[in-house]
């Protein structure tokens, strides 16, 4: 691998350390690097420029997405290396791992029918809050062919381009969209049993954690809407459960209390049940299963509320803003 065929795109705002980490773990690949700025008021800009890489200041005037960004930092990374072959997508709370580049460039040279390529993303900081030890286990997906990469992926860059990229419109799942797109025009994704980033979440309370899963709710209500079609059916189970758990069994419960009085919430018990349920189905420790089972059924509540979001927006055609966090 060469400075000439691999390219590294960074987005981010007001990363400080975490930008910083980023940057260093990069530093001592043959790599050129990009990093994507939307409107940080920290010291990104410059330390990043310091650190070596080209940057973008992104017009914040236009409606900012992680999905602008990433397609504003490819277009500037081919500028700068036109004949590069590889684009790394990273965000800027990631340090990837000293390993990465090499084993998924070898895999991507070695598999020419994969399109992009993933290893595991690990939490930074899991024991500091249940809303990180969350991510932790969100990131956990299984090896091989895989439907979809997240926002840290290795990408050939001819396939990338064969799909004119990420949708820019979209401010959240804008990765798994892309990968339908790639898979409908042939390529495969791939899931590599290799360390790829260390991620830093930095979510320590739950109002930071309902944002996140409203968004999440958004971004199933518009993949549904983009992709619901058969055969790919995007989004569309997480959906559907969405409206039933988060919109449908509370408007029965409502209406069973209109009919039988108190004995009409007996209806909510489905929601514990659902929980011990899942805890035990559950694959990793006891604690941690019980924890993801609990959050799974909450998070139903912020999801509906994401997509009724959309479906208002769709209705009276406005533009949707990110649901920021962080």
């Amino acid at each position: 691998m060469n400075a000439m065929q691999l390219g590294v795109v960074i987005i981010g705002r007001n990363e400080g350390a975490r930008l910083v980490r980023c940057l260093a773990s990069l530093n001592t690949q043959p790599t050129q690097l990009v990093y994507v700025d939307s409107g940080s008021t920290d010291d990104s800009v410059n330390a990043a420029r310091r650190m070596g890489a080209d940057v973008v200041s992104l017009d914040m005037t236009v409606p900012f997405t992680a999905a602008r960004a990433r397609n504003e930092g490819f277009e500037r990374m081919k500028t700068l290396c036109p004949s590069s072959i590889y684009v790394q997508f990273v965000d800027g709370d990631c340090e990837v791992s000293p390993d990465w580049l090499n084993s998924a460039v070898a895999f991507l040279e070695a598999s020419p029918g994969v399109a992009a390529v993933c290893g595991r993303r690990r939490e930074r900081f899991p024991e500091k809050s249940v809303y990180n030890m969350l991510c932790d286990m969100e990131w956990d997906t299984p090896i091989g062919e895989a439907k979809a990469c997240g926002g840290d992926a290795l990408m050939r860059v001819d396939a990338f381009e064969s799909v004119h990229g990420f949708r820019p419109d979209l401010i959240a799942g804008e990765e798994p969209e892309l990968c339908v797109r790639l898979r409908a025009a042939g390529w495969k994704i791939w899931r590599l049993d290799r360390e790829m980033t260390l991620h830093d979440a930095a979510i320590t309370r739950f109002g930071q954690w309902w944002k996140r899963a409203r968004r999440c709710g958004y971004a199933y209500a518009e993949g549904a809407h983009l992709h619901g079609e058969p055969p790919e059916r995007h989004r569309m189970k997480e959906s559907m459960r969405v409206w039933v758990w988060g919109l449908g069994l509370p408007v029965f419960a409502i209406g069973a209390v209109s009919a039988l009085g108190a004995w009409g919430l007996a209806v909510l018990l489905v929601y514990p049940a659902q929980i011990v349920r899942l805890a035990e189905r559950g694959k990793k420790s006891g604690k941690r299963n019980w924890w993801q089972a609990l959050f799974l059924v909450l998070g139903k509540f912020p999801e509906a509320m994401g997509q009724l979001n959309f479906l208002y927006n769709r209705l009276a055609g406005k533009t949707a803003h990110l649901i920021e966090y962080k």
